[in-house]
């Protein structure tokens, strides 16, 4: 199945209900829509506690200040809640409702077939977490020699100690953060457990930065610092996911992870994991390289997360143009795999809210934008679409020298309900191609494309389809869903 999923921005959108507006506030007629709409989970974004000391770290940082004010030219301070990145324990934060909530919340989602999704954050902690006073030996000690060598990987709190700020290898620290040791077995088995405690609540979670936990990369960030050889603990994700499946055996895991790690992550149990590689391609509009990624094997596009954005990501809207949009839609969407949707790129947002903000500014909806959804929707997320065969089909040059083909993507998806022909020219100029029909039982006779976006209507014999394929002739990122039938 391709089920697809709804990304909230939990606090701003409460913030838009009024003053102090809690869980119980997030409207019925939200979780109905999304339901009519055929999302399967909703992701709320950020309702854990946030770290107070991290939320101060926000809020004073002139050029996270800079972004912020960028964002929401009308910024004051209480609009900063901090990251919600930078927990300090997996309680509902107070202000939301709390965990009771919470519960609410859940169960009128359940009651519009809806599934919730969390976020875990497994690599680092807030700035003043409990574990600083408890569990010191959980996250990673450092000195005065350290903060001095590198002052952003470093910080020291207020009692004096040392601590290293989370981080990956690649760039420097988070500076709202505390680094968690996995090196150490304690703090292994208290996140099995802390996880193991966030599946009573909700129905799966979206593991931010999964890939940071691999031996590997572990080892790459912070050998130098633990001293222990890559091979002294095994992988955390195996037990981990095993053990939580023992209490909820339906439990979803989402990672966050880019670097290759995807398939890693998917052999040891993760159920999808984010496909940054498709979306960078995208965005560069390269359509060979975008093709070329999806030559994988259907076993391993299944278990990817389809995003044109994200939290993390501008809005797709201020990057492609509505033509390019709706191509990058076509080929992400139908491809198989989980399929986000992120909260106003439906309606065409162009402003990236930073995650430290519990308020945002609202904008008026692109009647471009929300047409192409309107459109391409109800495809999506029908039955056939969901739970079809995916095939991604070959293309061969309309005449010696011509090399157009190259940048066509063409899917087939057959389900007995309905199949589909799924062709797009991702490319700024015209080309034209033959799309290789495989022979399949419905191939007999005269066949039918008709366009569920235009309407355009071709028929053609299976015989010269099967001996030529279909010709196109398309413009710039022209984009068909033929539903094949026979007249």
């Amino acid at each position: 199945m391709n089920p697809s999923l709804f990304q909230l921005n939990t606090r701003v959108t409460l913030s838009r209900q009024g003053r102090n507006a809690s869980l119980d506030d997030l409207p019925d007629a939200l979780f109905a829509d999304l339901s009519y709409q055929g999302f399967d989970w909703l992701w709320l974004l950020g309702v854990w506690t946030i770290s107070p000391s991290s939320r101060l770290v926000s809020r004073s940082r002139p050029d996270w200040l800079t972004e912020f004010r960028s964002a929401l030219p009308d910024l004051a301070e209480k609009d900063i809640c901090g990251s919600p990145f930078a927990i300090a324990g997996y309680d509902v934060d107070p202000a939301l409702g709390g965990d009771d909530a919470l519960a609410r919340a859940r169960a009128r989602m359940a009651a519009h077939g809806l599934k919730l999704i969390l976020d875990f954050v497994p690599n680092h902690v807030g700035l003043d977490h409990p574990w600083t006073r408890t569990q010191p030996s959980f996250l990673i000690p450092g000195s005065e020699d350290d903060i001095q060598k590198a002052p952003r990987d470093w910080c020291r709190l207020p009692d004096g100690r040392v601590f290293a700020h989370g981080r990956d290898p690649n760039y420097p620290g988070w500076p709202d953060t505390l680094q968690l040791n996995y090196f150490n077995l304690d703090l292994r088995e208290a996140m099995v457990q802390q996880l193991i405690a966030i599946a009573k609540k909700c129905d799966g979670v979206r593991c931010d930065m999964a890939m940071l936990m691999e031996p590997e990369i572990f080892h790459r960030t912070w050998g130098h610092v633990v001293g222990k050889p890559i091979d002294c603990v095994p992988p955390f994700w195996p037990d981990c996911i095993r053990r939580v499946r023992e209490v909820k055996p339906d439990f979803l895991f989402i990672a966050e992870v880019y670097w290759d790690f995807e398939y890693t992550l998917q052999q040891i149990g993760f159920d999808y994991t984010y496909d940054k590689t498709l979306y960078d391609r995208i965005v560069h509009r390269h359509g060979p390289h975008v093709r070329g990624h999806l030559i994988a094997p259907p076993s391993y596009q299944g278990k990817m997360v389809r995003f044109l954005e994200n939290h993390d990501e501008p809005r797709i809207a201020s990057r492609l143009t509505p033509a390019e949009h709706t191509a990058a839609a076509v080929v992400t969407f139908l491809a198989p795999g989980l399929r986000l949707i992120h909260e106003g790129q439906m309606a065409g947002n162009r402003i990236r809210m930073p995650v430290h903000l519990s308020r945002g500014p609202r904008e008026k909806p692109n009647p471009e934008v929300a047409e192409i959804y309107s459109k391409l929707l109800p495809t999506i997320q029908s039955t056939p679409v969901k739970n079809g065969t995916w095939n991604l089909l070959d293309t061969r040059q309309a005449w010696p020298g011509n090399p157009t083909h190259e940048n066509f993507i063409c899917y087939l998806i057959e389900h007995p309900l309905q199949t589909f022909l799924v062709v797009v020219n991702y490319a700024s100029y015209r080309g034209q191609c033959f799309v290789r029909i495989p022979d399949r039982s419905w191939l007999e006779g005269a066949v039918e494309f008709r366009d569920r976006l235009s309407h355009e209507r071709l028929v053609r014999s299976s015989v010269d389809l099967l001996e030529r394929g279909l010709f196109l002739d398309c413009a710039e990122w022209q984009t068909h869903i033929f539903a094949i039938e026979h007249p």
